[in-house]
């Protein structure tokens, strides 16, 4: 045989991998005879590197995808990358830094020129690493969210959307990243649990000597923002203030005190700062009564000169400073410690700002209805279903998006500025300057007199659109390809991003295709390590992908992450997880080796029909329940199904059911069943271990130039043809088996050891017809029928029959004896022990009700233990 003794699966990956490219077998056309079956990769970030999360969603996509190929549908999984605004921007900007380029030292163009350059060099790194886990995509399809077609697809969206009055711009309060300089959307904001301080500060209060009202606070260092005090005016603690003022401590500007009933009497001291510039509920406090707006606080998180104080200082150096002075000035009553939540950014970990600011916002209450309607009444179906409830939860309070960034890495916002401050929005400049001469009513303005606006749009404005611009969708809307494979048909993603990329692309599917993008969304879960941590490179938990794939193998890794991730459970990975994935590549290539060992006799009689049989009903029943695992998306039960019908039911029973004397041909008709079973079983397995179910198939059979596994024919179940109650005997039989090996276990007796076997049945038509099976599989030499068990024998009971097994011959009898014998005296003697301790009139009215029970329990057990042991020794 030309197959090595152990699997190495360095030695096939690459192989097998370059071949399927090579045939073309990933490629997806549009096929009116076939149908489509479509998957969109959630495009990782271009910044990105291949970690464990990714190998679990590729995983599972590449699992459907190569199943759906197999059933003889048009599968089409696009691949491809995204910007990632805010990350690649910051990578670009520290490579320049260590070449010592500062980003304000460049134009637009030139950063753009550097930032496609270091996108050219690394962004496809981690495209080329899920090629060695085997992910079956269409490379020729790939897309990157800001090539020129798809940046075309976003720009001709936000036109639209504008002239629907859909998008508009306007000062709102935003999440201000102070480290990446922009704007952030609510779902890129990350809530921390930390300590923190609250700060109480003295305002004196002007025109009365010595009077204070003292404001608790988190955030001292934004009290000269402050434009008002606020208090309950059914708080008569401060009923005397109506109508007053007080100085703002250390600044000491006079601001006023106010009346509104949204101020809590029982929260901190019943006096609230009012800040508007950073704070939104102050915000909306201040546009009620009127109050002016102080920002003090620069892009980068420094205090602006409008603070006056501490102008320049880092917004956190600030706090501590102020915290001090005063202290010294004898305006700071006291410092407590309390339990608190800070909003970072999902990106640069930056603790975010409130901040108002002048940006593009769009409107989501019209597109989120109908995408809320399409998830409820499961025209779109959410696996596992409970996720409904957090959709639902967020579409019903959708806030308006905030889509501009202040950054140059992204599609810049097609809106041109004229002189006089007013602004237009097109496609193109061109375009631009046609409006604006007619809005304006002046011919005359030039190219050079219209300013873009600088902002480009926030990354998901560009993947919310992804499911139809990658079949170019808004460019060619009736082309082949988009009529074709959209909708797709699956969608596998985290739950983390559930609002914020699958609600939008459900919105944008509605409202530019009239119709939804994907039928089902699978959600896995989060990669944890043992202790519970979400891995990651900061703690230092998560292995490297690559390197767990040059040790345990893909299809090992593939299967460990599989073995325990059901949708919407996170998964607790374990190395013992891989491990067992590689144990099963290599009990599938023995067991390869040993059906391909075996040398056919023609002459030799078919003797394993009832083995042959039994093995086509489980297989056609774990063909049923695999079917039902993948229709209910129960990807981890799926491949169990499979698991256990390889490893138990092929492996453990069947090949040693049927697998001749050593050295001894097999009969033709036995191995030609084994040789199909190993057939389909490759056919079940490849999905979930393509590389080596493709290297088995070829040493299985001679094949064709394009007959691979990858691409052979799902297997369907069929009506078995053995009778309905093969299943059902045969697992009467096995448990006959389990009864012997039971008895060599206690008895020590070696499994090549023949034993004789007698039964006390009424059943003994089932034994006949499954003699061959027990005798081969238990080591029974011969088999006989009694009324009684005969002398020197064990026993088991199985349902109404006793089977006994005689020891004469197999152990040391009187050796044997003088163990049970002893074993029996210590019972006794413990037994004795136990019932004294009971019938102890003190120890009974003074134990607890539970030690009571824990002693009547070790007495049960004694009475259990000596009748076992006196009937051993009656046997014997």
């Amino acid at each position: 045989m030309s197959l090595a003794t152990t699997y190495s699966p360095t030695d096939v990956e690459a192989k097998w991998y370059q071949r399927w490219q090579e045939q073309g077998f990933f490629k997806a056309t549009a096929n009116p005879k076939k149908v489509p079956y479509t998957v969109v990769i959630p495009p990782p970030n271009v910044t990105g590197v291949l970690h464990m999360g990714h190998m679990l969603n590729n995983t599972i996509q590449d699992v459907l995808v190569r199943r759906a190929r197999m059933q003889g549908k048009e599968a089409c999984w696009v691949p491809g990358t995204d910007h990632a605004s805010i990350a690649t921007e910051a990578k670009v900007v520290a490579q320049l830094k260590e070449q010592g380029i500062a980003k304000s030292d460049l134009t637009r163009e030139q950063f753009l020129s550097h930032a496609f350059d270091w996108k050219e060099k690394y962004g496809g790194i981690i495209l080329e690493q899920l090629k060695k886990l085997g992910a079956s995509c269409d490379w020729d399809r790939t897309r990157f969210t800001m090539e020129p077609d798809l940046t075309d697809a976003v720009l001709r969206v936000f036109v639209d959307l504008y002239n629907k009055g859909l998008i508009y711009r306007g000062v709102r309060m935003v999440n201000w990243d102070p480290e990446g300089r922009t704007a952030i959307s609510d779902e890129e904001v990350i809530a921390k649990d930390v300590q923190a301080k609250m700060y109480y500060l003295n305002y004196a209060v002007v025109g009365q000597e010595g009077q204070f009202l003292t404001v608790a606070t988190s955030r001292p260092e934004t009290i000269m923002a402050d434009v008002a005090v606020a208090v309950n005016p059914n708080d008569p603690r401060y009923a005397h203030l109506a109508g007053a003022t007080v100085r703002i401590p250390l600044l000491g500007r006079e601001i006023p005190v106010i009346f509104d009933e949204y101020v809590s009497m029982d929260f901190g001291t019943g006096a609230l700062k009012v800040t508007p510039a950073h704070d939104l509920n102050d915000y909306e406090l201040g546009v009620k009564h009127n109050l002016p707006v102080i920002d003090i606080l620069a892009d980068n998180g420094t205090l602006n000169e409008k603070a006056v104080l501490y102008v320049g200082q880092d917004r956190f150096a600030a706090r501590k400073q102020i915290a001090k002075d005063l202290q010294e000035a004898g305006l700071l009553e006291k410092i407590e410690e309390y339990a608190s939540i800070v909003q970072t950014s999902e990106r640069t970990k930056a603790v975010i700002e409130p901040k108002l600011s002048l940006q593009w916002f769009m409107k989501m209450e019209h597109l989120a209805k109908p995408a809320l309607d399409v998830v409820e009444n499961d025209t779109v179906r959410l696996h596992p279903p409970k996720f409904k409830n957090m959709y639902r939860a967020w579409m019903e309070n959708v806030r308006d998006w905030c889509i501009s960034r202040q950054l140059w890495w992204g599609q810049q916002i097609p809106a041109y500025y004229l002189p006089d401050g007013t602004f237009v929005v097109a496609l193109t400049a061109e375009a631009a300057l046609a409006q604006a001469r007619t809005q304006s009513g002046d011919a005359a303005l030039q190219l050079s007199d219209l300013r873009q606006d600088e902002d480009v749009l926030d990354t998901w404005f560009s993947s919310w659109l992804w499911p139809i611009s990658v079949f170019d969708g808004f460019k060619d809307p009736d082309n082949a390809d988009i009529n074709y494979f959209y909708p797709t048909n699956d969608l596998v993603t985290g739950p983390d991003i559930l609002f914020f990329w699958v609600a939008r692309m459900i919105m944008a599917g509605i409202e530019f295709r009239q119709e939804v993008p994907f039928k089902n969304v699978y959600l896995t879960g989060i990669v944890r390590d043992a202790q519970g941590r979400k891995m990651s490179k900061q703690l230092g938990n998560s292995p490297d992908p690559l390197d767990l794939i040059a040790q345990y193998g893909a299809d090992g890794v593939r299967t460990g992450m599989l073995f325990s991730a059901p949708a919407g459970n996170d998964l607790l990975f374990d190395i013992k997880l891989v491990e067992q994935g590689r144990n099963f590549s290599n009990k599938l290539w023995n067991a390869f080796r040993l059906v391909k060992g075996w040398e056919a006799d023609a002459k030799l009689p078919f003797v394993n029909e009832k083995a042959v049989l039994w093995f086509e009903a489980r297989l056609q029943a774990a063909i049923i329940e695999l079917e039902d695992h993948f229709e209910k998306f129960r990807m981890s039960d799926a491949l169990m199904t499979v698991y256990k019908l390889v490893w138990d039911d092929f492996c453990a029973l069947y090949l040693e059911m049927v697998k001749p004397t050593y050295q001894h041909p097999i009969d033709a008709e036995t191995l030609r069943h084994t040789t199909a079973y190993l057939e389909t079983l490759l056919k079940l397995l490849h999905p979930f271990m393509p590389f080596i179910t493709e290297e088995l198939w070829h040493e299985l059979a001679e094949r064709g130039p394009r007959e691979y596994v990858c691409v052979a024919p799902w297997p369907k179940a069929s009506a078995p043809a053995a009778p309905a109650r093969i299943l059902a005997d045969m697992e009467k039989s096995l448990a006959i088996v389990a009864g012997i090996r039971s008895v060599r276990n206690q008895k020590n007796i070696g499994p090549n050891k023949p034993l004789a076997l007698v039964a006390k049945t009424d059943d003994a038509a089932l034994l006949a017809e499954f003699d061959a099976i027990i005798r081969k599989l238990g080591n029974i030499s011969e088999m006989s029928f009694a009324d009684a068990g005969p002398a020197a024998s064990v026993s088991f009971v199985l349902g109404g029959s006793e089977f006994f097994i005689p020891l004469e011959g197999h152990i040391d009898m009187a050796a044997e004896r003088t163990r049970l014998e002893k074993e029996l005296e210590y019972a006794q003697g413990f037994r004795e022990s136990v019932q004294r301790k009971l019938g102890n009139e003190k120890f009974a009215q003074n134990a607890k009700p539970e030690v009571l029970e824990k002693e009547r329990q070790k007495l049960a057990d004694a009475e259990v233990k000596i009748v076992a042991l006196e009937q051993a020794l009656s046997a014997l």
